[in-house]
């Protein structure tokens, strides 16, 4: 049938089926540029939804190490009050400001420690009570060297001497440079009257800080041993 038509027709007729095998060629291109950028719009709209969840969750985390550290600002401005309140022998208001850090930070070691000691010293509540409180200081940072002196201290001060003796070594385990551990021992020896080992714990407290010794010039701790002719040459 082919054979029969012109060579003008022919021409028509494979320049038509040229122009349709390119347009469906165009067409196919469309199609798939359309549907390559419907994708790319899908992730693109996917990535920024990602990025504004993760930009909203960094901003929420940030808020809250904010509201944190402003917190704990305030926790350890309450604990130096604390602190100065015990060392001024303000003990009553030791334990009410070590309470009020325990109601906002129940784990708040250093103010159990506080607390516990300044009941020790005030003498307002029965010894277990006040140890419970130095224990529950340990218990959270064992490490915690003032917690573990600090326990030392009251049961000397409850006259418990051989075990204070042990606290004040399990308190150097943890921190063998904090002088007053030393300067301890030898207090609860010169209570005891035990001379060479008073004169070996402040000597070694003296060669770590030399306020041990202006302290043990007047320290009633060593009334039993201060007429000891090593003990005078050591505090000199």
């Amino acid at each position: 049938m082919l054979k029969k038509l012109s060579v003008k027709t022919k021409l028509y007729i494979f320049l038509l089926l040229t122009i349709v095998a390119i347009g469906i060629v165009v067409y196919d291109k469309v199609e798939k540029d359309k549907r390559r950028w419907n994708k790319t719009e899908a992730e693109n709209s996917a990535i920024l939804s990602q990025n504004k969840a993760e930009a909203k969750k960094a901003a929420e985390e940030k808020k809250k190490e904010e509201e944190a550290a402003e917190k704990q600002k305030k926790l350890d401005i309450k604990y130096n009050e604390a602190l100065n309140a015990f060392q001024s022998e303000q003990y009553s208001k030791a334990v009410t400001l070590s309470d009020e850090i325990l109601a906002v930070d129940g784990n708040n070691y250093k103010a159990y420690n506080i607390k516990g000691i300044a009941l020790c010293y005030g003498k307002q509540f029965e010894f277990k009570e006040a140890m419970s409180n130095i224990d529950r200081a340990i218990e959270i940072k064992p490490d915690y060297g003032y917690a573990r002196y600090n326990k030392a201290q009251a049961y000397a001060l409850y006259s418990r001497y051989d075990e204070a003796l042990a606290l004040y070594d399990k308190a150097i385990e943890v921190d063998k440079n904090y002088v007053w551990n030393y300067y301890g021992k030898a207090s609860v020896y010169g209570r005891k009257g035990d001379a060479a080992n008073t004169v070996k714990y402040l000597k070694m407290a003296i060669d770590i800080d030399q306020k041990a010794k202006e302290e043990a010039k007047k320290d009633v701790d060593f009334a039993n041993v201060r007429s000891n002719e090593e003990f005078q040459q050591l505090i000199k």
